[in-house]
This record gives C-alpha cells, structure tokens and sequence, in this order.
C-alpha cells in the first residue's frame, strides 16, 4: 500500500477537549488540527494524514475507519472505556494506546459516594417535596454508611479511588477482582467473590464493557447474593439490563440502585421492550439515575489532557 504524505508528527482531535490539550501537545512538537464538530465520513476521508488521533466515545475506532489510518502510530483516549476500540487492530499494526483513566478517577469516586448518601437519606425525593411545600420528616428518615459492608467488583483505578474515598466513612470495604492479586490494604480487603457475596450490603460495579462483562449481572447471579444490596453502576449499563434491575428490584435482591450508566443511553433508539421496562424502572423511588458523569467534572476535564500527554511523552512521541 502507497502510504500518503504525511506531516510529521499531526494529531487529529475529533472530540471535545479541555482547549489546554492543544497547547500541551503543541509544546512537544505536534501540529495540531482541533476538529470536534467532525463527523464520521470526513474523518474517514482525511485521518491517513496523521500520526495521532485523540478521541473520546463519538466515534468508534472500528476495522473500517483504522484501516484508512494508513500513518496512525497512536489514539489517545481521553476517557476510560475501550469499548469502542478495535484493540486487535491496533495490536496487529504496533499502534500505541493511551487512555486516562487516572484523569477521572476521583470523580467517579466522589460521584459513587454522592450517589449512594443521596440515596440512602431520600434526597432527590426530600427536596422535591420542600420545593412544593411538603414537610415530610418521618417519612424520609434515611440510614447511614457508618457500619456498612461496601463490596467493590473490579480493582482498577476507578475501583480503588471509590475505595479510598470510603476510608473515612467507618465501612468495610471488600473487594473482587478477577484479574489483580495482592492489592489488599488498609482501607480495603481482597476477597474472593463468593466471599464479596456473602457480606456485601452494597455492591459498586467498576469493571470495562467486555464479552465477558455485557450482561454478567443476571438475575440468577444476584439472587446469589446472602442479603439484599444497594447497588452502585458508574461502569457501563451494559452490565446488567433494565429487565434485570426491574425484577432485583421488585423481588428485594436489590433495595436500591445509583445509576450513572444505562443498558441503552440513547433514549431514541429505545426498542419498544426497552421503552417498557426503563419507564418501569424511572417510576421506581428508590433508584437515583444521572446521564454518564460520574467523571465529568470541571477538573477532570483538564486532568486528562495532562495524562494523556504524560503517557504520549513516555511513549517516545
């Protein structure tokens, strides 16, 4: 294959950044082309004409757009999840993959604990009810942390910084992974899951969307569970579906949910089962749902451009 001509060293940004990425890569030698309004076809028409692409989610890496990127030596992924990324292909053309998990990862702690508080002492429904008038005491008596047994699945940068954040909380944090040995410390405990099941009072999901996560979180899995649970998702929805919810939910399993992420965030693309079983769940009081951003705050935003560039400097580029 004739390979185009290339500029040296030209990154092409397809989503939107904190505009401190342009400056941080143009300081180490890259020219940079900041295009977030871009959309698929021309991004297919013009990424042979660079070294770097820095994406978010918008567009899939997939076989079709990566084989086009005929001079692509890496993608930097401003976020965490690898979902969308054809890892294969960019293993097989020795294309370098950097992504910024640690950039998010004490948002997604503090969401998780904001999340799990608010649900545990009625807030969402206390100050709707303030807002119309009604002074309801009694009836939104919550319960604390202090005391809880909090079970984490999946140990990685998101699951240690919720663990770290409950350190001050009087918990008892365990924690499972399937793939990492010896991270046990003074504010968590490694355990197996069977262990994990047997003591948790609430469960945070914090593993990648893989074949072997999408849907791993079935009814017959949480019905293994020794007492009923509050449950935490700021992984990815696709672990655990609405139907599932709904009937963890309606059975006891689950006493209450925090929602960052759902099966199917694209509410238009809804099939009608999927329409069904989300208005079921959206009725439900005892679930507190948020659009995708336990990592999406203000800091954040600019700390994943500098571990993105940390990661890209270390690489050699």
């Amino acid at each position: 294959m004739i390979q185009s001509k290339v500029i040296p060293n030209k990154v092409l940004i397809i989503d939107e950044m904190h505009l401190s990425i342009i400056p941080l890569l143009e300081t180490e030698g890259f020219e940079v082309d900041y295009r977030p309004e871009i959309k698929r076809p021309e991004i297919l028409e013009i990424t042979r004409d660079y070294v770097g692409l820095i994406i978010r989610s918008k567009t899939p890496m997939d076989r079709e757009l990566l084989e086009k990127a005929v001079n692509l030596k890496f993608i930097g992924r401003a976020g965490a999840g690898l979902d969308k990324i054809d890892l294969e292909f960019l293993e097989e053309h020795h294309i370098k993959l950097f992504h910024a998990a640690e950039g998010n990862m004490d948002a997604v702690g503090e969401h998780a604990i904001g999340g799990l508080l608010a649900l545990f002492n009625h807030i969402g429904r206390a100050d709707r009810e303030v807002r119309n008038g009604i002074w309801r005491r009694e009836e939104n008596r919550g319960i604390e942390l202090q005391g809880k047994t909090v079970g984490i699945i999946g140990y990685g940068n998101m699951g240690s910084s919720f663990a770290r954040k409950l350190s001050g909380f009087d918990v008892k944090v365990l924690a499972y992974d399937k793939y990492k040995r010896g991270f046990g410390n003074d504010y968590v405990e490694e355990v197996s899951f069977e262990e994990l099941k047997d003591q948790a009072d609430v469960l945070s999901i914090h593993v990648p969307l893989t074949k072997e996560t999408r849907n791993f979180l079935t009814l017959e899995e949480l019905m293994q569970f020794k007492k009923p649970f509050y449950f935490i998702n700021t992984a990815r929805g696709e672990i655990i579906s609405f139907d599932t919810l709904n009937q963890a939910l309606e059975q006891g399993i689950i006493k209450g949910a925090v929602l960052d992420v759902l099966e199917n965030e694209k509410f238009h693309t809804f099939t009608s089962e999927q329409k069904e079983s989300f208005e079921e769940l959206a009725k439900r009081e005892n679930v507190i749902f948020s659009p995708h951003i336990a990592g999406w705050t203000d800091e954040s935003y600019e700390k994943i451009n500098h571990v993105l560039l940390t990661k890209i400097k270390s690489a050699g580029f």
